[in-house]
């Protein structure tokens, strides 16, 4: 009876010793809160089909894009990539009614689910801080309408509802814990908070260390912004320690809103990036930078890291961009934050690695979104995300990692197979 109990120990060991390890192999091949923003201003863009094969191969399973391009929908059904869709500010105030809301809904979202993956709606980009002022009174009643249109046709329980806002919301960011919003927005940041807490939905923030940066590059550590090792900072109320600039700026959104009562709202990064080409009074734009960036911001990714005030919560966060766009208008920045080239070769390479395709069609036509992108090819593999080699596998192997990592724990079963027997 004892020797029959520790066999039967030894095998629950063993299997699971080989769950763990095999779990752990497929966890290194797929980061699960890491998207990437995919934009349509350009003339040179491939067709939507293409994006999707280039996102499976690097195994991205969520993207951003700023519209509703049916074309995109309609490609991306039965992927299961999670996309976030977008509506133009200029809609703010047709989404005023609700019946033209729930009319909106009915023609650009539940067409497309549940084959398509819809999972969030920005309602607007930036309108809180953005030129046009008389949108902001529209915002969250537009917000609300489309979210009531989502609950009458039963959709409300898949897709979320928010809007991205730019950092300049908040009057104070430094240090983390003196976030506040700018006194103006009080009343309608209170008004909005309400509902993302009512409906459990995000705040989402386009969080740019590189503005901070370039706009005092003499007074900001370079390390600090870039993810490298450096000595931090910590804040003197909270004694909390940041090792870089995006998790300090997600932490001042965090404690503004506290400021106004709202303690349990999840902050996700809607955009956070590094140009790898600037102008000449764009300080730190170049492709060492940016591959810098987001390599180390991939590797937090990689451990569902959470930020000071919160590290238990992962912090999910987009990569901006997919595509260099070359018809985004404004710096040379603007144009050159792209992963890829639209000859699909790599602008800077972040450890995101597969085999694609160089012979795919592209789009001639241009789309008047607020944000570029470029398609790729259709790779013709699978892929793994590497954080030590840039090289690409050959897809009829193994990666060597994961195949050095299997011979490994077959040798481990083995022998503790060998052992069972002998006891």
């Amino acid at each position: 009876m004892a020797i029959l109990f520790k066999r039967s120990a030894l095998l629950h060991i063993i299997l699971v010793i080989l769950a763990f390890s095999f779990s752990g192999f497929s966890f290194l091949t797929r980061v699960q809160c890491f998207g990437i923003n995919y934009g349509q201003i350009g003339n040179n863009l491939p067709q939507p089909e293409k994006v999707l094969q280039l996102l499976q191969s690097i195994r991205i399973t969520k993207a951003r894009i700023y519209d509703t391009n049916p074309q995109i929908l309609t490609a991306f059904a039965h992927s299961g990539v999670e996309l976030s869709v977008t509506v133009a500010n200029d809609m703010l105030d047709v989404l005023m009614d609700p019946q033209q809301a729930l009319q909106w809904v009915n023609t650009h979202i539940k067409p497309y689910v549940p084959a398509t993956k819809i999972t969030g709606i920005a309602v607007g980009n930036e309108v809180f801080t953005g030129d046009d002022t008389s949108l902001v009174a529209k915002l969250v009643p537009a917000i609300i309408n489309v979210h009531g249109a989502l609950v009458q046709l039963g959709l409300d329980q898949y897709i979320q509802v928010s809007t991205p806002s730019s950092l300049a919301v908040l009057a104070s960011s430094y240090p983390p814990s003196a976030g506040c919003f700018q006194p103006e927005l009080t009343a309608i940041m209170t008004q909005f908070l309400h509902f993302l807490s009512t409906t459990k939905s995000p705040f989402w923030i386009n969080a740019y260390p590189y503005f901070a940066y370039k706009d005092a590059p003499n007074g900001i550590s370079l390390d600090y912004v870039l993810f490298n090792p450096n000595a931090g900072m910590i804040d003197p109320y909270t004694k909390l320690r940041y090792d870089n600039m995006l998790y300090a700026q997600v932490d001042s959104v965090l404690f503004a809103m506290l400021r106004l009562g709202f303690n349990a709202i999840e902050v996700r990064v809607s955009e956070t990036g590094w140009p790898s080409k600037g102008d000449q009074n764009e300080v730190g734009a170049n492709p060492t930078n940016a591959a810098t960036y987001g390599r180390n911001l991939l590797r937090r990714q990689y451990g569902n890291e959470g930020t000071p005030l919160r590290p238990r919560m992962r912090l999910e966060v987009y990569l901006f961009a997919l595509f260099n766009e070359d018809m985004k208008p404004g710096p040379t920045s603007e144009r050159n934050y792209g992963l890829y080239q639209p000859d699909l070769s790599m602008a800077y390479n972040v450890g995101l690695s597969g085999s694609v395709s160089t012979t795919s069609s592209t789009s001639t036509s241009t789309s008047t979104s607020t944000s570029t992108s470029t398609s790729t090819s259709a790779p013709t593999s699978t892929a793994s995300i590497s954080l030590t080699s840039s090289a690409s596998y050959d897809h009829k192997q193994v990666p060597k990692m994961g195949y050095q990592s299997l011979v490994y724990w077959m040798f481990v079963y083995l022998s503790a197979f060998h052992l069972v027997l002998r006891i």
